[in-house]
């Protein structure tokens, strides 16, 4: 620098800060754009209930029905129905938090978690499941708080294991859920979204050691 104050042209511009790698964020790398996805997805979720209300509740039947084929498809559709205001309310919150926090690796890593967790949870309850109609976000909100208090251990990051402790510390309780032990509440679903996010922080630790690894060089 000149003693103007002003850069000296004939300094090389310095390089680009690296970007956090992926096992180390605990922030997602755009967060306007994670905050709009979560966001979006639980706006999203309060729309269905305003149509299921003017509708009498008649999408509430699009749940799981478990063990009936016909009904499959109710494992794509349980998530986004809820029995009720006070039912929507009480997964909305958590949703919310813990999504934002799972987006820390980025969105289509976010989306892929999102995905097995949706379909763990579905297809368990789909299974195993005690008769009647099964719906709720409730699986995934429990399969993202498996997610996050495994993640940092799978990835092997201490600030992703800070975080799991502090998700633990607030949300730890309701793991009671995932046990059959509260008459009407779906512990089948908290279960299997449970296992679904075990399951999700599992490869993405696999993935992201695997891309950690120098290439390997042919003789």
């Amino acid at each position: 620098m000149d003693p103007t104050g002003l850069p000296n042209q004939d300094e090389p511009p310095r390089p680009p800060k690296p970007p956090v790698p992926a096992a180390k964020r605990i922030f997602p790398p755009n967060p306007l754009q994670a905050l709009l996805v979560v966001v979006g997805f639980v706006a999203l979720l309060f729309v269905i209930e305003g149509v299921d209300v003017v509708l009498g509740h008649t999408l509430d039947y699009h749940g799981i029905w478990p063990r009936d084929i016909d009904e499959w498809d109710g494992i794509l559709w349980a998530p986004l129905l809820h029995a009720g205001w006070d039912h929507l309310l009480a997964n909305a919150v958590p949703f919310l938090v813990l999504g934002l926090l799972a987006t820390a690796g980025g969105m289509g890593q976010f989306l892929g978690v999102t995905t097995i967790i949706w379909l763990a949870s579905g297809v368990g309850t789909f299974l195993v499941g005690q008769d009647g109609v099964h719906l709720g976000a409730s699986g995934v909100v429990f399969g993202f708080l498996t997610f996050l208090l495994v993640r940092g251990l799978f990835v092997r990051s201490v600030p992703q294991i800070l975080i799991a402790v502090g998700v633990f510390a607030v949300y730890g309780s309701v793991l009671w859920g995932v046990l059959p032990n509260q008459p009407g509440i779906s512990w089948e679903g908290h279960l299997s979204g449970a296992i679904g996010g075990i399951l999700a922080a599992w490869l993405v630790g696999r993935a992201l050691r695997q891309a950690a690894r120098p290439p390997a060089i042919s003789g």
